[in-house]
């Protein structure tokens, strides 16, 4: 997995990348997944989800477009579609490049939903949305672990020095 962030005027680029292919006993799983994100002056303006695997192709879109934003997110086994007035300046793709200090939920542009957030010890957070669980944890503000519960198998991301 690959995230960045690109600062370019007033708006910060965010992109994570993952391309996995993974045996699990008698099945063969593959995941493509990409998202992007723009935010300007702290607020999340458009971000959008690709995800291809052996399921099938996916896609999830949050756009600003003005005084609320359009989501619609269709992904395997889950479709959502609905507008928001609050501003959302906060996602899963931040987390990768800062703590969530002081947050108990998090946008999550996979979902078009938030995931609640819990701070369970120093630098590590616990995140629900549904029955999917994740754990985010950080070191000196850093996020270096991400645990990625997942009832056949835990998977574990980790930042490479």
């Amino acid at each position: 997995m690959t995230a960045t962030r690109q600062q370019q005027g007033e708006q910060v680029l965010y992109s994570t990348v993952s391309d996995v292919k993974v045996n699990l006993l008698v099945y063969n799983v593959k995941i493509y997944y990409k998202t992007d994100c723009r935010f300007q002056d702290g607020q999340l303006m458009v971000s959008t989800v690709e995800a291809r695997t052996n399921r099938g192709n996916f896609f999830s879109k949050t756009e600003w477009k003005g005084d609320h934003y359009d989501i619609v997110a269709d992904q395997y086994k889950y479709k959502r579609q609905t507008t928001q007035k609050e501003k959302i300046d906060f996602s899963v793709t931040t987390l990768y490049f800062s703590e969530p200090v002081h947050r108990n939920k998090v946008f999550a542009e996979y979902f078009g939903d938030y995931f609640n957030v819990t701070k369970t010890s120093q630098g590590r957070y616990r995140t629900v949305f549904d029955d999917r669980e994740d754990e985010y944890i950080y070191q000196q503000g850093v996020l270096t672990r991400i645990i990625k519960k997942n009832a056949v198998k835990n998977f574990v991301i980790r930042l490479l020095d």
